[in-house]
């Protein structure tokens, strides 16, 4: 294994170099039985309770995570600071067997038991592309929005994953991510005191493997990477990157409102997934604190001084439809030549005024696609009752319409886009529990 120990990453000095934090990230990024080992050795075994004997208790919907997650002062959910995407491709010939879905099947429940669901525990997901429900002779039902990949703007160029499928773990704890994808694959036989009825090597192979982390000072911590300028140190509080909060309450759709309402997937929803390249020497090295307010939410943000720290202070909500930013986009664009992110995308709404997608990303310094180590990048999770609902808010998030009117450009301080690049991103269905495993097309 990689010698995790030897990491040049600033931070807080601790035994071989890296602080803790930094250690458990390493120890996911590298990912095995020899990092579990390495991580379990120097942290040792988090207390972590068991799941459920009786898992019908859990939710229908996999993708039910915010009534199990910690809650800040303000009520936003606390996202789970670790994270590992397992991309797969079925194993087998032509359709999925009953005795594979069985398989499967008992895998994802032999994690349930071992792991209570949440922050603290174990939460995950299993999706499945159009490319998945192509090798099946009916078609998606009307119910289903799940639209192939594509590049969403002219400047973009990305890679498109149609893997079949990709199952998403979090936790709060690096031994448990670690420790749940071994048990998958059939690396590990128990976890957690729980041994595993089955797992998933015999009817899925891993063809791509991505990490990453989200949280209070990880960031800060992990920021020796190209695309971070080292003489602009990223603020110790902020969960990511670009140096603010997101994932306030008031700006993300409900659980409800992403839930695919009927046919037989009802229950589910649509997970997006990108992996975005981060470029922020400009963004720290010659935008002021000013801009970077004014860019990430509104200029108002920046003129009004609204932002404190990275932005908690904000409370519950970004402030953009108490501040008329949505409605402002175009003249704020006109006359100030700058537009805001968080100002653009709060344009995509439903009739009801409610946001179209819930995000659940993170940060990562994965290979580049080079192979190259130490690349700050975004892996960019959505989950939307349509892909066509994700395709709304990225065109608002575009803001083509913005750059043909008005002073700004089709990138330049039209909020973030200059300093990101899409690499790669793909489609995927989130089944309801009951549907999670090599699902048919119809099941109905």
């Amino acid at each position: 294994m990689e010698d995790i120990g030897s990491s040049g990453a600033s931070g807080p000095s601790e035994e071989g170099g890296l602080s803790r934090r930094q250690f458990a990230k390493a120890a996911v990024a590298i990912g095995g039985a020899s990092a579990l080992s390495a991580c379990l050795d120097r942290g040792g075994s988090p207390d972590v309770a068991q799941g459920p004997d009786d898992l019908s208790t859990l939710p229908a919907r996999q993708h039910a995570w915010d009534e199990f997650l910690t809650r800040d002062d303000h009520g936003n959910v606390v996202a789970p600071r670790h994270r590992v995407l397992l991309l797969l491709n079925y194993a087998g010939e032509a359709t999925p067997s009953d005795a594979e879905r069985e398989t499967a099947e008992s895998a994802f429940r032999s994690l349930e038991r071992a792991y209570k669901r949440g922050n603290d525990g174990l939460l995950f997901t299993v999706g499945y592309s159009p490319s998945y429900f192509e090798r099946f002779d009916a078609g998606l039902p009307a119910s289903v929005d799940l639209q192939k990949p594509r590049a969403l703007a002219s400047f973009e160029e990305p890679e498109l994953d149609e893997q079949d499928a990709v199952v998403h773990l979090a936790s709060d704890h690096a031994p448990v991510v670690l420790a749940a994808e071994e048990a998958l694959l059939g690396e590990q036989s128990a976890v957690n005191g729980v041994e595993m009825d089955a797992d998933i090597s015999g009817v899925f192979e891993r063809v791509d493997r991505r990490t990453g982390f989200i949280g209070a000072g990880l960031p800060a911590e992990n920021q020796d990477v190209d695309g971070i300028p080292s003489s602009e140190p990223v603020d110790e509080e902020a969960p990511l990157y670009m140096g603010f909060k997101s994932g306030y309450r008031k700006n993300q759709a409900t659980e409800d409102r992403v839930t695919i309402s009927d046919g037989p997937f009802a229950g589910g929803t649509t997970h997006q997934l990108s992996k975005i390249r981060l470029n922020l020497d400009q963004w720290y090295q010659q935008d002021s604190r000013s801009q970077r307010v004014s860019k990430m939410f509104c200029p108002v943000h920046a003129e009004e001084d609204l932002v404190e720290g990275v932005g908690d202070n904000l409370g519950d909500s970004s402030q953009m439809e108490e501040r008329s930013c949505p409605a402002h986009a175009e003249e704020h664009a006109r006359t100030r030549g700058s537009v805001g992110h968080s100002q653009k995308s709060a344009r995509a709404r439903d009739e009801d005024g409610s946001p179209l997608m819930i995000r659940r990303d993170f940060d990562s310094t994965d290979r580049d696609e080079n192979g190259d180590d130490g690349q700050a990048s975004l892996h960019f999770v959505s989950l939307q009752r349509t892909i066509s609902d994700f395709v709304d808010t990225r065109d608002a998030m575009n803001g083509t319409d913005l750059a043909e009117r008005s002073a700004v450009g089709q990138r330049n301080n039209n909020g973030i886009l200059q300093y990101m690049e899409v690499l790669r991103r793909g489609n995927f269905l989130l089944p309801p529990r009951e549907h999670r495993a090599l699902p048919t097309s119809n099941p109905s």
